[in-house]
């Protein structure tokens, strides 16, 4: 009588049975291992976000090891489409300190990884009168870099001064809302 596993090659068996005895763990979209480093909030005090966009960016192997380590500077940058691509550009990313000696330039643009609708559409919104494409985030999302894009508007001094307002008045409530129930 043959074996009754005689189709498997050797050692399949043992790989068949840890094959069912393993249970594979499906990744689940909620459950993204998201790293910011770089975060922009100027950028949401200066510009009305109508649209955000999320895009993979291309970095050299000292640009993520500076980033990680908390050397980047998304104030100064912004997004361009060129020829058909999208660039960031005007985002500074500190040499490596711990790099052999052929280190990357700081401010150079870096190609953005964008689907060719989105590039598109972003282009077309770019044509109207006073908006603008701007860096908001850059972060890891499962082991690769993204930038997160946001397609704005300039606020107006007044609209600015309008947001500072409002911020204050909110925090003096929550600071009279804490005497009030005498945590404060």
């Amino acid at each position: 009588m043959p074996p009754l596993f005689a189709f498997l090659p050797r050692g399949g068996f043992a790989r068949l049975a840890y094959a069912f005895a393993v249970p594979t763990k499906a990744i689940d979209p909620a459950e993204d291992q998201t790293v910011v480093l770089a975060d922009n909030r100027r950028a949401l005090f200066d510009y009305h976000i109508e649209r955000r966009v999320e895009a993979g960016i291309v970095l050299l192997g000292t640009e993520i090891k500076s980033l990680r380590a908390g050397q980047g500077n998304l104030r100064e940058g912004y997004a361009r489409i060129e020829k058909g691509e999208a660039w960031l550009r005007g985002v500074h990313i500190a040499t490596w300190k711990h790099s052999s000696g052929d280190d990357h330039e700081p401010t150079r643009p870096r190609k953005l990884l964008l689907h060719r609708t989105e590039i598109d559409s972003l282009a077309s919104e770019l044509g109207q009168k006073g908006y603008t494409i701007v860096p908001l985030r850059l972060y890891t999302k499962n082991g690769r870099a993204k930038v997160e894009l946001g397609l704005g508007r300039g606020k107006k001094r007044y609209d600015k001064r309008q947001a500072i307002k409002e911020r204050e008045t909110k925090r003096e409530m929550q600071l009279a809302v804490k005497r009030r129930l005498g945590r404060g």
